[in-house]
């Protein structure tokens, strides 16, 4: 059993892209010479004719999803199939798929196309289809011919092709593990659609019998059965040589009958637009079933679902709520709490930040307009009548307006910022200034600025009582209230100054201490 697994997953790597068109004409012995010169010539030459074709047809009708070549080995199945002449065995297979939207000029497509080939003389047979004509394959369980179409060569694909290609590998590694439980594989979403592109997900859906599992409950077996699935994905993408991500949905048999029961959207819709790749005569009957109307809720699953739209109401009025509460509430109360802060008070509560934003910035200081505390007052008192059971809802309109408040009471705040930290750098580089040449007139006199900080250089720095370092700070300190009265300096180059007076200040006292001492010393 080992040795036949392993030679299925050789035959699949050497059906995917790797494979090499000169395979395609290995049996062709009536039209092959003998000479292997020869024969190479030949090969050369049909490759090149293909490409021709392939160019032709995507120049004309450049809505084209697929153009490949059909296995040799499954050609049989053609033949046997879909009526296709016996003599064909031994001719190139071709696949074109074009959208359902343009099957309506099949007519026109396959004239063109097969008179492209016939100007070429070259032996090849044409198998036109649509995505739906390929997904009636599987629902007439012509497993075998979807097989040989998801392993065809590709000469050019949309992204159908290694969708079906990348789905069609795992499939066979999943059966090849534990066949005996995998009832159903089924393709849906944007493949089934026929959406796919080389990057979209491919949604498949795995049906496990598990009614005579005995020797494991059975959402252990679902977890183990699950985790051997998923560690196929990665080696299908890979084997497929595809960029499409496989998204397994794994389902127990007798779940999926209790969610069918139950009228579970998801299961119904995966019945209804599902397509199997792979199916032990489950699957169809659920379609049929449906297409009939026969799949029908029960009368619990009916009541279930009518309350979900009384429940939905109830949902969107209260998450309205939540959006007032947990995000508005806080959206204003925490930066006003901020600005309190940057004005130098701690932090009130949430619930007093209106009474303390109005006692110190409208009342006190003048910086802010009385309707920017009514907003504040709007939202608070929403949260304190939610808080005490007064408000049970609020309308979209509300919410609206609110939002709409907040706005303007966040960009006001923004300005009002500024204003604060404007008047802070003031104060600051005026406290600085002030402190630092308290203590220069105390050494030099009360004199001006000017003739301090001369002084400053000739008497202190140059007799090296003071550093050059010294001097360079007091006449940036200087610099920084200039340019701040000019409404040239930053909050940065304020701080910079802060820092720096502080090295001057420690010094000049400490240059003042040591005088003293001397002078107690000399009496």
């Amino acid at each position: 059993m080992e040795k036949k697994n392993k030679s299925s997953e050789k035959q699949e790597e050497n059906d995917i892209p790797e494979m090499n068109l000169d395979n395609k004409y290995s049996n062709r012995k009536d039209i092959m010479p003998e000479n292997p010169e020869e024969i190479k010539k030949e090969m050369d030459k049909t490759k090149k004719e293909i490409e021709k074709i392939k160019a032709f047809i995507l120049k004309k009708y450049p809505f084209t999803q697929v153009i490949s070549i059909l296995p040799p080995q499954s050609i049989k199945h053609f033949i046997e199939e879909e009526e296709v002449p016996k003599e064909t065995e031994k001719h190139i297979h071709m696949l074109v798929v074009v959208p359902e939207e343009n099957m309506k000029e099949a007519g026109k497509l396959k004239t063109e196309i097969v008179k492209q080939i016939d100007e070429l003389k070259q032996k090849i047979w044409l198998h036109l289809k649509s995505p739906n004509d390929v997904w009636e394959l599987c629902l007439d369980s012509k497993f075998e011919l979807v097989t040989a179409i998801a392993m065809s060569f590709p000469l050019h694909d949309t992204g159908v092709l290694g969708a079906l290609r990348v789905a069609e590998i795992h499939k066979s590694l999943v059966l090849q593990k534990f066949e005996k439980y995998v009832v159903s594989y089924v393709i849906a979403g944007s493949l089934v659609r026929g959406e796919a592109v080389p990057t979209s997900d491919v949604d498949v859906f795995i049906i496990i019998n598990d009614t005579d599992v005995k020797r494991m409950p059975r959402l252990e077996l679902k977890e183990r059965l699950r985790s051997i699935i998923y560690q196929y994905v990665a080696e299908a993408s890979h084997l497929a040589g595809v960029k499409n991500k496989l998204s397994p949905q794994i389902y127990l048999l007798t779940d999926f009958w209790e969610s069918v029961k139950d009228a579970h959207p998801v299961i119904f819709t995966f019945i209804r637009d599902g397509i199997p790749i792979y199916d032990r005569g489950t699957f169809m009957p659920w379609k049929s079933l449906l297409r009939m109307g026969k799949l029908k809720p029960s009368p619990e699953a009916i009541d279930m679902f009518m309350s979900m739209g009384d429940k939905t109401v109830k949902r969107v009025k209260s998450a309205l709520l939540d959006v007032v509460i947990n995000e508005i509430f806080w959206g204003v109360t925490t930066p006003s709490q901020a600005l309190l802060m940057l004005y130098g008070l701690p932090p009130p509560t949430p619930k007093h930040v209106a009474s303390d934003m109005k006692r110190i910035f409208v009342d006190k200081e003048k910086m802010l307009e009385k309707k920017y505390i009514t907003i504040i007052e709007k939202v608070v008192g929403i949260y304190k009548d939610y808080e005490h059971e007064k408000i049970k809802e609020i309308s979209g309109t509300e919410i609206d307006k609110l939002v709409k408040d907040v706005e303007d009471f966040l960009a006001r705040l923004k300005e009002l910022r500024e204003q604060i930290e404007k008047r802070e750098q003031e104060k600051t580089i005026e406290q600085i200034y002030k402190d630092v040449f308290a203590l220069l007139k105390a050494m030099i006199g009360n004199k001006s600025q000017d003739v301090i900080v001369g002084e400053f250089e000739t008497q202190f720095v140059k007799k090296a009582k003071f550093a050059p370092q010294h001097l360079r700070i007091l006449k940036d300190i200087i610099q920084a209230r200039a340019e701040f009265k000019k409404g040239k300096s930053s909050m940065h180059k304020v701080d910079e100054a802060r820092k720096s007076a502080s090295i001057l200040i420690n010094d000049i006292i400490e240059y003042n201490q040591r005088c003293e001492l001397i002078n107690k010393k000399k009496e």
